[in-house]
């Protein structure tokens, strides 16, 4: 009697159901594996034999063939353990054929029987759910992760023993119930009412987080570059549950999920070193896997020493700052992450980092300035909407026992800004992709929602011929100015936003 168990696989961020056959075949006792498995998934055999033997069952001396449907789909990681150890027990007679009938079957096996956690819980769920089944079994550890789709009846499983005992009625397990207790606060790693001078910056830092827009920091060692950087996730609006779920799918994807957090809901925060490659910056393998800029994704991702990143790391990037997705091409087929980040880089002016620094002379000579300076391309910075100075802080500031502004009280403007862009928004037509802030938007929406006054036009027209304005400039400088124009509350466009928008260009320094 063929038997029948349904799994899934991970391709991307998408779940695909995954049929589990099991049959006899010709030979001596064994069991053979075929359906496009890795090595992992070849390794199966032997844990699902111990498992079954340990959780005090009989396994069948007999050959026994699984086939993994469909074939086409590369079967990847040990999630396949134990929907292939429910298989061979109901070919074996020991459970009844229809047990699992509507149910998707998830999760690693141990040699003693234990169900081990597995990566990508999240859209496997969710495309249970599509696929129209009613139940799904997990390991314990996964049963918070797979109750965030609601219709889904989540049944939490410590060994396979107690999945057998469950599925013969003999002790029934409670579906999971997710906890009732009010998630904890936000954390806030670094306060701006902590951070001491720089209010020019920080003002450039709320308009930033107000319309999603990139940053780059130039200053001397020491200015506090990296602590203003760290700063920023506190003052940006906190998550949707839309937008925490597709993080959380990425991180789940990425198995990078932290323990005892099945939902994320602080905006995540990356900073790779610069000797990352440029695969573990957009993601790739020979199974593709997301990269640091889709687990930084609805948040930032900070670049520190950016001139030191290498040219092909940096220059991959340029086109999911403009997509919000990146693609990677494989032989086999093209899978697309998502990869909506909030570029915050920080950078020295040359070499010895004191170059134009008022106390301190710089020891580098003029073309060792301008060559540190052009590691960046000027396609990159001109997808950089706010270049900022950072100065070195005085000495009267440092010690100063006055207080700044609190991050909590800059994102309440942060959030009134983002509250009018998504009233904005939501009026656009619903078939075009989603624009979540002023960052986002396409030529359309600049020409729609960006118009300037006769003052604005003028002086628009006088910054385009004087710092030689690229077309991209133009609509990032237009960006910007409706931003500003946000956080004032003002519907239209003034002279004076757009004249603040400009001071965030970048300048010639060498």
């Amino acid at each position: 009697m063929l038997a029948r168990v349904f799994s899934c696989a991970v391709i991307g961020l998408d779940g695909v159901i995954v049929e589990v056959e099991v049959d006899t075949g010709q030979g001596l006792p064994g069991m053979t594996i075929v359906g496009l498995p890795d090595a992992a998934v070849q390794e199966s055999r032997e844990r699902v034999q111990a498992a079954i033997k340990n959780a005090g069952l009989p396994y069948p001396r007999i050959r026994i063939v699984v086939n993994l449907a469909p074939a086409a789909v590369r079967k990847e990681g040990p999630a396949y353990d134990l929907p292939i150890a429910v298989g061979v027990l109901i070919y074996s007679h020991l459970l009844p054929p229809n047990c699992v009938d509507e149910t998707l079957i998830v999760g690693e096996l141990s040699l003693d029987g234990t169900v081990r956690h597995t990566r990508g819980v999240l859209p496997m769920a969710a495309a249970a759910r599509t696929q129209g089944f009613k139940r799904i079994i997990v390991s314990e550890s996964d049963a918070a992760e797979a109750s965030l789709i609601p219709g889904l009846e989540v049944i939490p499983v410590k060994t396979l023993a107690d999945l057998y005992n469950h599925l013969t009625g003999r002790r029934l397990i409670e579906p999971f119930q997710p906890s009732a207790e009010e998630p904890a606060p936000l954390f806030v790693p670094t306060d701006f009412a902590e951070i001491k001078g720089q209010e020019h910056v920080k003002r450039a830092l709320e308009v930033a987080a107000a319309g999603g827009h990139n940053v780059l920091m130039i200053g001397s060692p020491g200015a506090g570059k990296t602590l203003l950087a760290r700063a920023l996730p506190g003052i940006l609006p906190e998550m949707s549950i839309e937008e925490s779920l597709e993080v959380t799918k990425i991180y789940s994807v990425a198995d990078q999920l932290p323990p005892g957090t099945p939902l994320i809901r602080q905006r995540p925060f990356r900073a790779p070193h610069h000797t990352i490659s440029h695969a573990g910056l957009v993601g790739g393998g020979n199974l593709p896997h997301p990269g640091e800029i889709s687990l930084a994704h609805r948040g930032v991702l900070f670049l520190d020493e950016f001139p030191e990143f290498g040219t092909r790391v940096l220059e991959v990037m340029r086109q999911p700052m403009e997509d919000k997705v990146v693609t990677i091409s494989r032989a086999q087929g093209s899978l697309t992450f998502l990869a909506n980040f909030q570029l915050v880089a920080a950078m020295n002016p040359c070499p010895c980092g004191y170059f134009g620094d008022p106390v301190k002379p710089c020891t580098c000579a003029p073309s060792t300035v301008t060559k540190y300076q052009k590691r960046i391309s000027g396609p990159m910075l001109d997808r950089i909407d706010i270049h900022i100075e950072v100065p070195r802080v005085d000495y009267e500031k440092l010690s100063a026992d006055r207080m700044g502004e609190s991050s909590e009280a800059i994102r309440k403007r942060v959030q009134a800004a983002r509250d009018i862009q998504h009233a904005r928004f939501s009026k656009l037509d619903s078939r075009s992709p989603a624009i979540m802030c002023n960052a986002d938007m396409r030529l359309a929406e600049i020409r729609q929602f960006c118009k300037l006054d006769d003052a604005g036009d003028t002086l628009i027209r006088t910054a385009m011929s004087q710092l030689n304005l690229t077309a991209r400039s133009y609509h990032r400088v237009l960006k910007l100015a409706r931003t500003i124009a946000d956080l004032d509350s003002s519907e239209q466009i003034r002279a004076v936003h757009l004249a603040e928008a400009l001071q965030y260009r970048p300048r010639m320094t060498a």
